[in-house]
């Protein structure tokens, strides 16, 4: 068990410490964060973007065939 723990203090000290603190994949992380909600937030909204995108495919089809017509 203190093995555990004493291991644990050295991963938590040494690498997650500088993982956090470096910058260089800070950027990695935001654009993940960001992707993340966009997941989220189009899984939370799936029918309601799916109803918009038919209607407008449907609008666009009414639309070409009045022109062709």
């Amino acid at each position: 068990m203190a093995n555990r723990m004493a291991r644990w203090r050295s991963v938590r000290n040494g690498r997650l410490t500088k993982l956090w603190k470096d910058e260089q994949g800070l950027g990695t992380l935001e654009i993940i964060l960001i992707v993340a909600v966009i997941i989220i937030i189009a899984l939370l909204f799936k029918d309601w973007i799916v109803e918009l995108v038919n209607n407008l495919m449907g609008q666009a089809d009414n639309q070409a065939n009045e022109i062709f017509n």
